[in-house]
């Protein structure tokens, strides 16, 4: 479990990007972190690593405090960051100098999910793309067996077949002790499989609801015009996409990129919703 309280972080003095924030991220989950550009998303992500530190509040990933960045804190995480530089040594070099620092890695979970993402193992890491490179970390990061992972942007850089392996493996390898959070833009790439949607804003939690719960609140459909009830619409061809209350217990997929669309709009009647 992630437990941030009270967690306050600026960049710039008297200009906090967080103020006061709490969060809590639950086990046997995958968090899908969304929002703008510079809602800070990155930096939550590597207050978390203990990449950065707060000025106020905790940050701790089982009660563990991430300030102290200790080889055991730094065990229980794996991080797929979106920016990254990879050194020039061949990729088998590379797991062996940073396997041994995660007690349950697994070299032939690696060497399947390389398979299946087709990178040759023999590779020099420096020399390969960036789309390359993404996916070598997502497997490394899979292979840890890390209870959290933390990815920012994991699918920037993959083709399509790789997105789709990529939703692939982080559907089998989720379970009730690992926490997945996966920030993206690409919320296309991850609405199928994520549990929870954290909508985040100008270093504020919007929204932060669980599928099921949203499932229960909320009921998405396609109409030529507005009804009274609606919640919220965007044109789409050939008329509107809403988000009506779901009095009726009806069954709807869940668009997660028109809630996003409805929540950051400063749509109070969305998050009015999920309070009765």
């Amino acid at each position: 479990m992630i437990q941030i309280n009270q967690m306050q972080f600026s960049y710039k003095k008297n200009a906090p990007l967080f103020e006061n924030l709490d969060v809590t991220m639950q086990a046997g989950k995958i968090h899908g972190l969304l929002g703008k550009n510079g809602a800070g998303k990155t930096t939550l992500l590597k207050l978390i690593a203990g990449l950065q530190y707060p000025e106020l509040g905790t940050i701790a990933i089982d009660g563990e405090d991430a300030k102290g960045r200790s080889p055991h804190y730094l065990s229980k995480y794996f991080f797929v960051a979106e920016e990254f530089e990879m050194p020039n040594i061949l990729l088998n070099t590379y797991v062996n100098l940073y396997a041994p620092f995660y007690k349950d890695f697994d070299k032939e979970q690696l060497d399947s999910y390389l398979e299946d993402f087709d990178i040759p193992k023999e590779n020099r890491l420096s020399k390969m793309s960036y789309g390359q490179k993404k996916k070598f970390l997502i497997s490394f990061g899979l292979a840890t067996n890390s209870k959290v992972l933390i990815m920012d942007e994991p699918t920037n850089g993959l083709d399509i077949p790789s997105k789709s392996i990529f939703r692939k493996m982080i559907a089998q390898q989720i379970t009730d002790e690992r926490l997945f959070i996966i920030s993206t833009h690409q919320i296309k790439d991850i609405e199928g499989m994520i549990d929870t949607v954290i909508v985040l804003e100008d270093g504020k939690i919007l929204f932060n609801e669980e599928m099921n719960t949203i499932s229960n609140k909320l009921l998405f459909k396609d109409a030529v015009d507005s009804p009274e009830n609606v919640l919220f619409s965007q044109d789409v061809l050939g008329g509107k996409r809403l988000i009506c209350e779901n009095t009726d217990e009806e069954d709807s997929r869940i668009d997660v990129e028109l809630l996003f669309n409805a929540v950051v709009s400063d749509n109070q009647m969305i998050t009015d919703v999920f309070k009765k």
